[in-house]
């Protein structure tokens, strides 16, 4: 038998704190290891440590490869005592925090650095998908399917025949998330986007047409992960864990994916931060496509299964609106720079609550959920997670 929630230890006494942005640019001739570089140097003078201090890295990247975390070490001159390569994609933020609070619970490490980086010059997609994974390289690539956007082009026409939903739906989410990114000066895009705008954009992949895929660039998030002492003794603004959640390969059975391991975990992840979903101020959902926002809409537990639709037509989701998400447009409007889209959630969700969020603040928050989902392959992805972030006291 597993462990119930009362035998397992919290997340009491962990920080999570300097949230860093390296700015997005749309292609980049510099490696993933010089955007780590980047993201490692600012957290040090963000926290106004020494390099020596940084004892822990839990680190993800596509294109690091065939580097992994521990050649990083050697590249930034780091010695870490404990150390972890996340290789999650779009889950690996929320997976990275996990790991790394609980290295610093048992003692492992004092001050973990989180980071998520990546690269993109004209040549990055394709060597991506070819190193991907070898179901891409050998059952999908080989036939024509270059990516994400025929897979999610399926996810999406099989979830609207199921439940309804309708492309002005996904659009709403998109549209909200656009008018958050206007305030968010690291975001890709920065004209606003309206709804026939979004409507009248060109096919890719049926049903999904240019607004509904994430804009590729290069750039990284990272934050510091260490105790709650360290953090007040260091003078910085940080959160605090309440709650995390993960889990790999869930509902297999299922012919096409309709729903994600957040359904599994969610009555578990709010008994463990004390809170009910009505609670949250904000939510920071992974937007690789609009689909799956609305998925987390249903799986979090914000509405039932299959009234997602009825749900983004009854809210609005921009910073000011009745239910805030993805604040600082997420990737749909922010873009998205490889595996740092696992950490763009967190990064804002510790802006949003430490006051560091300028124009897109939502107005008194205290308490907010970041969720992840990462490995896509023909028919779903592998991974989710979800971790509740609150205020300091």
């Amino acid at each position: 038998m597993g462990m119930t929630r009362k035998q397992r230890q919290s997340y009491e006494g962990v920080a999570v704190a300097v949230p860093v942005t390296v700015p997005y640019v749309r292609y980049s001739t510099r490696t993933a290891h010089w955007f780590i570089g980047q993201a490692l140097e600012a957290l040090i003078h963000g926290a106004g440590l020494k390099k020596e201090q940084i004892d822990g890295l839990s680190l993800s990247s596509f294109s690091l490869a065939p580097d992994t975390a521990v050649g990083v070490t050697q590249h930034l001159g780091l010695s870490p005592r404990w150390l972890d390569h996340v290789p999650t994609g779009g889950a690996s933020g929320v997976m990275c925090l996990r790991r790394a609070a609980r290295a610093v619970q048992a003692g492992d490490a004092d001050i973990v650095a989180c980071i998520g980086a990546d690269t993109n010059h004209v040549d990055s997609f394709r060597l991506t998908l070819g190193s991907f994974s070898s179901f891409a390289r050998d059952a999908s690539y080989p036939y024509g399917s270059g990516g994400p956007n025929s897979i999610f082009a399926m996810i999406t026409a099989n979830y609207m025949r199921t439940y309804g939903a309708r492309r002005e739906d996904f659009g709403r989410i998109c549209v909200d998330q656009r008018t958050n990114a206007l305030g968010n000066p690291n975001a890709v895009f920065k004209k606003p986007l309206t709804l026939d705008e979004y409507m009248g954009a060109r096919p890719i992949s049926d049903p999904i047409h240019l607004f509904d895929c994430v804009m590729p660039c290069a750039g990284a998030d990272a934050f510091l992960v260490m105790s709650e002492e360290r953090a007040r003794d260091l003078g910085l603004a940080h959160v605090v864990v309440r709650g995390a959640i993960e889990r790999h390969n869930a509902y297999s059975d299922d012919p096409v994916m309709v729903r994600g391991g957040w359904l599994r975990d969610r009555d578990d992840l709010y008994a463990q931060a004390g809170v009910r979903p009505a609670e949250l101020d904000f939510v920071q959902t992974y937007d690789d496509y609009p689909v799956i926002v609305m998925m987390q809409f249903e799986d979090l537990g914000f509405c039932e299964k299959g009234e997602g639709s009825a749900f983004v037509q009854s809210h609005t989701m921009t910073t000011d609106g009745s239910f805030p998400n993805n604040t600082s447009g997420g990737q749909l409007s922010a873009g998205q720079a490889g595996a740092a889209g696992g950490f763009l959630g967190m990064v804002e969700a510790i802006r949003q609550l430490t006051g560091e969020a300028g124009p897109r603040a939502v107005p008194d928050a205290r308490l907010g959920l970041v969720a992840g989902f990462g490995m896509v392959t023909y028919d779903r992805c592998l991974c989710t997670g979800a971790v509740i972030l609150g205020a300091s006291s």
